[in-house]
Order: C-alpha cells, then structure tokens, then sequence
C-alpha cells in the first residue's frame, strides 16, 4: 500500500491528484476532501455510499441535486464472526475523473500472521454515458490460505413489487436476458417545491455473487456496472407510465454495456477527461496568502466538472445544436465581463467537506459566469464551463473584433499559465511569468488545430506593430505596458488592420513599464509617517536648545570666563 500511495504523491505534487485518505486505519480522520465521482446526471459519494442524480429535462448547468434512498456501490466485508483489520488510502484522479482506494486487509488467521490481503478500487461515473458508473473490484491474496469476503450493495437489495406513490424506498427486481443477469430497482424523489411533484428513477445494476472466494496466490477482479435513468418532475398521476419507459430504457443501456469490454469503456472515459483539460489553470509561483493554490485550482475544477453535463458527447444533440454549442465555445463573445475571479476567495475555497457545499460552489460559479456574459458557454455543459472559468481567472475577455486580456497590474507578482484557450478552431496558450528581476511579462503560444490561420497580438497601447503569433515551443514575449487611463495589457486578433487601428481610438495619456507605474502606485512611505519624524526632530533639537541654554544662560549659570584675581 505504501508503494501505491507514493505513486499518488506523485501525481499529486503534479498537480494531477488529490490525496483523500492517507495510509491509516478506517477509523481515522475523517478525510480533507469528499471523495467524489461524477458526470452532471450522477454524482457519487464514495466515502459516504450515497447516490445524487438530476432530474432529466434541466439543461447542461443543472446539477445532480436529488439524494436518492439508493445504494450505489458493492462493498466487501468480512464473514460474520471474522477477526478483521484494515489500513485504508483513496485518492481522486483529477484529470481522469476517478477515485482510487486501496486496503489493506488482515483477515482470519492471516490477521495473526502479519500478511495483508489487498483489496483495490476504481470507481467513475462515465463523462461520454451519462447514465453509467462503474466499480472496478480487485482482491490480491498472497497468503497461503483461502480468503472469503461477503458481498453487499446495490446486487443485494430487497425483492418487491414497484414502490407506490407514498413510498420513497427503492424496490429491486431480478432481471435476466440470455446469459446475463441484472438488478432493476425503482424508486422516485420528492421535489423541494411541492410534494405532489416528483422525479422516478430507475436503476439497473449487473448481478454480482454474494461470496467471493479468493484462493491462496491468485487474484480476483469484477467490474460493477450500473445505470440510472431519471424522469423530468411529473405529477403522481404519471408515475406508472413514467416507471414503464425509464425501465425499458434502463433494461436496454445495462444490456448494451454488459456486452461491451471493460477497457473500452474506461478508455471511453478517460479520454473525454483528458480532452476536458486541455484547457486549465496552472499556477506556477505564489507570492502572497491570498492567491488560491495549484491543489485549491485544480480540486475546484474536478468538483464542479463532476457535477455538470457534457451535452457536446451525447451522440442524441441534434447537429444543428451541437454547431451552436461548438460556435460558443470557439469564440465566447462578451465573456468573461468583469474584473478577474482569481482572488475570489467564494470561488476557490480551501476546504470542502461536503456533498452539499460543492453543488453549492458548482451552482455559484455558473450564476457568475452567467451574469459575466458567459450564458452561451454554459450551454456547451462542461466543456464550456472550463473555457469560463479559465477566461475569468485571469481577466481575459471576448469583444466582437479581439481578445483580450485585462488583468489587474496591482496582481501580476504572481506566476500562472492558462491553457487551451479556444478562439475559433485553435487553442491559444498565454502565461503570466517573471524575469530574473521579478519583472512580470506574458507568453503566448498558439496550437492550430486545424489549417493554420493567421493570429496576431500586441501589448498594452499597441504602440508598437502587431506581431504574429507563434505555434512554435518558444511562442512569444511581450512587455506588460501600463497605460493611462487603464486599458487591457494584450490583445489578440485575427484582423491585423483592426489592431493597428485600434491604437488610435484608445486615447490615452500614457504608456507606461510596469515599474513605473507600481512606482507611481507606491509612491513610499504616506506623508504623515514623515511629518512624525520631522516633528520628534525638531522637538529633540528644541529639548536640546533648552538644556544648553538653562546651563549657560539661566538663573544660577556658570560664568563663561573665569576672572584673574
């Protein structure tokens, strides 16, 4: 297990990773972090075994808002009567949307030998199949003795007939086609704004055994697979005719998946994850207390990506609105209005510890975004909510002719890179670095992704000519130039003419280096620290004056001369 863990500090301290549990005993501290999966219909609490879903019909910012009396994983325990210990870690893989937890298990006359049993866990809810999760299960016995484990979870739930209409509970049935098997439970969720209003859901989970026998040397993995389908708020009235589609939908995506690899499907999703971060924030150095963390960064973005939609992968959207989310993405208009999220303390929280308070943080970030011009890239679901968040961390703003980037000077001590910026079919990559002087400059790159069209920036002002952007390694500098009135540090545009003229319509009274004008900013110490000091001055030089003059001059002095007698 230790071995295991150091892979993940690892990945950690690449910003990839974030440690939930570290290597103690199951009943330690409770982790810094829920551990979470989600795809923006499902969300699963792995720590907690609890399933959120959203109803069906809410749009791609809709978050999975419902806790449903379902639950979700298998777990694996010891038989009754068992002598048992374990030593447990998990980790959330943050750009493959997983959750891996490992265990140490000393069981049955093994726990008297010191030999551990290691039991490992995947789990992911699918980012391309959004009514699909996944449990990957693997035990490794390397004692010499037979180990058994008990099974409980979504396969060992309770047999009945559909739940009626005063009844909250899920209700489970054994369903078979062919040779496969599988659960299908059904249950419903009251809406918040009236009780007569609710969502059915339907879950469909692969049968598993309910006793695992691992022989001594070998091994045993199994994949659990579930989907859950979920109605739009209906009427009670509706209930059984909506509990009649969602179960034909559920019995025909759970067949389809069974027959499909396991790799495949963890490949699916794992690649969608990773195209989600072509685009991100990365800090590179930190120079005061309230800049938010490459950790604090990179876990805001798993948490809210987690908990939204990406319609852009439903092979279902119609073309036509699929043409029109990709048209948002690649050229943002308007957004992102504003001064810049980064020091945005509510944005970018250093502690969560619960499922609540992270819908609650999804939920604000999309209102922002949504009231800073930003509504067209909501509607791309997660993809273009990355493009948002990138755009407003660091000030970065869409008008109808350019980009452009309007950070705040005051703020620019600090190193960071934003990646994957869309502007039309290419990727624009523009960091925030600083010399060997801690003299803050911008790098911009540029990745065509399809034939290569012709992008140009000039800095602040546009004093000096455009000039055209690189796609090479080196990509280009520019000065961070500070004008008077304050105007954007960089623009970036695919119109060469529309930036030479725009020099001409800025009207400013100055063009000032970055020092100069955090000089102009910090003139020194304020005037009444120096008039203090010239104030004690003059006091002491009077004190002064006084003591020579009563010591000379005053009643009973001493003469200056001495008389010759």
């Amino acid at each position: 297990m230790q071995a295991e863990t150091r892979a993940w500090l690892a990945l950690a301290e690449r910003g990839e990773a974030r440690l939930l549990r570290g290597p103690e005993s199951a009943g330690g501290a409770p982790a810094p972090a829920p551990a979470l999966v989600g795809n923006g219909h499902l969300l699963l609490d792995v720590a907690a075994d609890r399933l959120w879903v959203a109803a069906a019909g809410r749009g791609p910012a809709a978050t999975p808002e419902h806790l449903v009396d379902y639950t979700p994983l298998a777990q694996l325990r010891a038989p009754a009567g068992t002598p048992w210990h374990e030593a447990g870690a998990s980790v959330a893989v943050l750009r493959e949307g997983a959750v891996r937890r490992v265990r140490c298990v000393q069981s049955g006359p093994a726990a008297a030998d010191g030999e551990c049993i290691t039991v490992r866990e995947e789990l992911l809810a699918h980012r391309g199949r959004p009514h699909l999760y996944l449990q990957r299960l693997a035990v490794a016995n390397p004692t010499d003795r037979l180990v058994a484990f008990e099974v409980s979870g979504p396969a060992t739930a309770a047999f009945g007939a559909p739940p009626g209409p005063g009844s909250g509970k899920f209700v489970t049935s054994l369903e078979k086609a062919g040779e496969h098997q599988f659960f299908l439970s059904s249950g419903r969720v009251v809406q918040p704004t009236s009780a007569t209003v609710v969502a059915v859901v339907v879950a469909a989970a692969k049968k598993l055994v309910n006793r695992v026998q691992v022989a001594p040397k070998s091994q045993f993995e199994e994949t659990l697979l579930s989907v859950v389908h979920t109605s739009e708020p209906i009427e009670l009235s509706q209930l059984d005719e909506a509990f009649g589609k969602l179960r034909e939908a559920a019995r025909k995506e759970i067949l389809e998946v069974m027959k499909m690899r396991m790799e495949d499907l963890v490949q699916e999703h794992r690649q969608a994850w990773a195209d989600l971060f072509i685009s991100g924030v990365e800090m590179k150095k930190i120079t005061d207390a309230h800049t938010p963390s490459s950790e604090t960064v990179n876990t805001t973005l798993y948490y809210i990506l987690s908990t939204t939609l990406s319609p852009l992968l439903d092979p279902l959207v119609s073309s036509e609105e699929r043409e029109k989310m990709e048209a948002a993405l690649n050229y943002a208009d308007h957004c992102f209005s504003g001064h810049a999220t980064m020091h945005a303390e509510n944005l970018w929280p250093g502690r969560l510890s619960s499922v609540p308070q992270i819908l609650q943080l999804s939920d604000l970030w999309k209102l922002t975004l949504q009231k800073r011009g930003c509504k067209g890239l909501l509607a791309a679901g997660a993809h273009g909510l990355m493009q948002g968040v990138v755009l407003s961390f660091g000030g970065l703003q869409f008008t109808e002719n350019h980009l452009q980037f309007q950070a705040d000077p005051g703020v620019l001590h600090n190193s960071y890179h934003l990646r994957g910026i869309h502007y039309n079919k290419d990727l624009i990559n523009l960091a925030v670095l600083l010399d060997g002087e801690g003299k803050p400059f911008l790098h911009v790159a540029v990745k065509f992704q399809d034939k290569p069209v012709k992008l140009y920036g000039c800095e602040g002002g546009c004093a000096n000519d455009p000039v055209e952007l690189t796609s090479e390694l080196r990509g280009h500098t520019f000065p961070v130039m500070v004008t008077q009135p304050i105007t954007p540090l960089l623009y970036i545009s695919t119109d060469l003419v529309h930036l030479q003229d725009l020099r001409h319509t800025l009207h400013l009274k100055a063009i000032l280096a970055h020092e100069e004008h955090m000089a102009k900013q910090d003139p020194g110490l304020p005037f009444l620290f120096w008039f203090s000091v010239a104030s004690l001055i003059t006091l002491f030089h009077l004190f002064l004056f006084k003591l020579i003059y009563n010591e000379y001059c005053g009643p009973g002095a001493k003469p200056l001369f001495r008389s010759k007698v």
